[in-house]
């Protein structure tokens, strides 16, 4: 807890349990989302800082480190939500002195007012952002197009599954392929800060991708065929992009039960029906694995 932390304690582990103390549930998901940005940040740029080393050399060099990627208005934004923390461990004593005292905000240059211009275009929803979700999540077509801004949690990294589009009866909500289908999908940082940003201003209980009732399997198929040509890569279609990541998962050494999981499938059978090429492949590399151990035995 944070009330029995000491001087001694890592600077990363104190925010970590501050933020869980004064932040979580009383701020929104968007913003606590940048808190736990804030977070990891800190764990890579001082990984071993104690409370009682915050000095304001020391803090200075952790904000110029991180305005090596970022422009100054981001680092801004990440000096307040660090500066909340170590300012209440100063009035308990682990910190002596207010390290963040005329700090100096640097940051990268920003980008000329055209390529911002680009870049505030490219943050809207369009079925880019749809295939990219289905690539880094497994979805199903029906599923992804019936995911609401409710449907994401970005302080714990998931968006839930419960529902699906009836896309081919002319729209509206429908209930998920199989009690399995209800899950939840752990999703990365990126994802986290890419869709927390989309979705901010949107309707939190209606489907982000659908602007109209009928929506077709061929508009995203046919966007993705010409990313694929652009790409010189064979063509796959929007369900190849659950496959591709089943496949990527269960190449990384990923178990079949999480995958499943993940896939929401009714049982692991229909995992390894669907993904016996691939499970084949990697006990083929299993045998090369223990034949290789095995002759070095003597």
């Amino acid at each position: 807890m944070l009330s029995e932390s000491k001087s001694t304690d890592l600077l990363k582990d104190y925010y970590h349990d501050w933020v869980i103390v004064y932040k979580e549930g009383a701020i929104r998901d968007v913003t606590l989302s940048k808190y736990h940005m804030c977070e990891k940040w800190l764990e890579n740029l001082a990984p071993d800082l104690r409370l009682c080393d915050v000095t304001r050399k020391a803090y200075q060099n952790i904000i110029n480190e991180y305005a090596k990627e970022h422009e100054r208005q981001t680092v801004m934004d990440f000096h307040h939500q660090l500066k909340g923390a170590i300012l209440d461990a100063v009035d308990e004593g682990l910190i002596p002195h207010d390290p963040t005292r005329k700090v100096i905000i640097k940051g990268k240059t920003p980008v000329d007012k055209k390529q911002k211009y680009l870049n505030q275009l490219e943050e809207t929803i369009n079925w880019d952002w749809f295939i990219l979700l289905v690539a880094k999540t497994g979805m199903r077509f029906s599923e992804a197009l019936a995911i609401t801004p409710k449907d994401f949690d970005f302080a714990h990294q998931t968006v839930s599954i419960n529902k699906t589009w009836n896309y081919k009866d002319g729209g509206g909500f429908a209930a998920t392929k199989n009690r399995s289908s209800v899950r939840k999908i752990q999703i990365d940082w990126q994802l986290v800060m890419q869709f927390a940003t989309l979705v901010k201003d949107l309707p939190v209980d209606k489907p982000i991708f659908v602007t109209k009732n009928k929506v077709y399997n061929s508009t995203v198929n046919d966007i993705l065929e010409r990313y694929c040509k652009k790409l010189d890569i064979p063509i796959i279609s929007v369900h190849g992009l659950r496959h591709t990541h089943a496949s990527i998962l269960l190449f990384a050494g990923v178990s079949i039960a999480s995958v499943a999981r993940r896939l929401g499938h009714a049982s692991m059978t229909t995992t390894q029906k669907t993904y016996l090429h691939i499970i084949q492949e990697l006990e083929n590399q299993d045998i090369d694995l223990v034949m290789r151990s095995l002759s070095n035995l003597t």
